[in-house]
């Protein structure tokens, strides 16, 4: 493959990932991860430049989880909508996981996604935690 046709095709790639919303980026992170068995997190650590970078990388999480805490029985509607929105589910799935919180909404994400995540499920009327994965 000549260098002109894979900065081309580099370039469309970039173009289109310009183009997607945070969430969508974490999704797209956590597919690549999954279909070349790496994982991002790894790559960033060992590219830091060793010895004095990697104590600070493990004391400092890079990876977050958002778990529904609580939902207000008079937000419960506004909640079962934003989680289907969020993961896709059914109402029904929907209704089930917002009646047992506190669930696990999603995790491995990138400290912006997560902000983001928790800032849908704030507006909503219900709370959020974020953690360190």
């Amino acid at each position: 493959m000549s260098e002109a046709v894979a900065n081309s095709k580099l370039s469309q790639i970039i173009d289109s990932v310009k183009t997607l919303t945070v969430l969508e980026l974490s999704d797209l992170v956590h597919a690549l991860e999954k279909e070349f068995g790496v994982s991002a997190a790894a790559v960033a650590v060992a590219s830091s430049g060793g010895g004095g970078a990697a104590p600070a990388a493990a004391e400092a999480p890079t990876v977050f989880k958002v778990t529904l805490v609580e939902v207000p029985p008079e937000k419960k509607i506004q909640a079962i909508k934003i989680i289907r929105e969020i993961l896709g589910l059914g109402l029904a799935d929907a209704k089930g996981f917002v009646e047992g919180a506190p669930k696990l909404v999603k995790d491995g994400l990138e400290k912006a996604a997560a902000d983001e995540l928790a800032k849908k499920i704030t507006d909503a009327g219900a709370k959020a935690k974020i953690e360190g994965a």
